[in-house]
């Protein structure tokens, strides 16, 4: 009787929660990464402007809905504590597209930094890796650090506050 009682109590029954969930990383502790891409205006999105306060980058493409969510919940929240946190969105487009990516960025009111990624980014090659299965969200620390990350899915809001928690 007792051992049928333990998993409701806490006992083996809460490992699940320590696990992480699908499509989710967190890197061990690596190096500062650096990175500059080229901002559709003259805020820059590189390492040196981000480090000093945790920083969500979201690589996109202006074909895929999730993104499309991703960036609109990365709005919603910038509008709460973007003077806190660093916000951009980097986008996959061929470099051809910009202008489609200006157009995206005004009709989805994001006020936030938004940038075109370089050829090695897009090819996967870049200093976040494979982020080509968009939408790929990835949070820094302080320091540069990547602490978390979300390949191919929407990372949503409650989701992305935990992550942050005691950065």
């Amino acid at each position: 009787m007792l051992a049928a009682a333990l998993p409701a109590c806490g006992g083996a029954g809460d490992s699940k929660r320590n696990e992480t969930p699908a499509g989710v990383s967190v890197p061990p502790a690596s190096p500062p990464v650096t990175f500059s891409f080229d901002s559709l205006d003259d805020r820059a999105v590189s390492s040196e402007v981000s480090r000093g306060k945790p920083a969500v980058l979201a690589f996109v493409t202006t074909g895929s809905l999730p993104a499309q969510a991703q960036a609109d919940f990365m709005v919603t929240m910038s509008a709460n504590d973007g003077d806190r946190v660093f916000y951009a969105v980097v986008s996959l487009d061929p470099r051809e597209n910009r202008e489609l990516v200006e157009i995206y960025r005004k009709s989805l009111g994001i006020k936030f930094p938004v940038a075109m990624a370089d050829e090695a980014t897009r090819a996967g090659a870049g200093p976040f890796g494979d982020v080509t299965s968009v939408p790929v969200t990835i949070l820094l620390d302080r320091l540069g650090r990547v602490v978390w990350r979300v390949d191919g899915r929407v990372a949503k809001s409650e989701e992305l506050r935990g992550a942050m928690r005691g950065l």
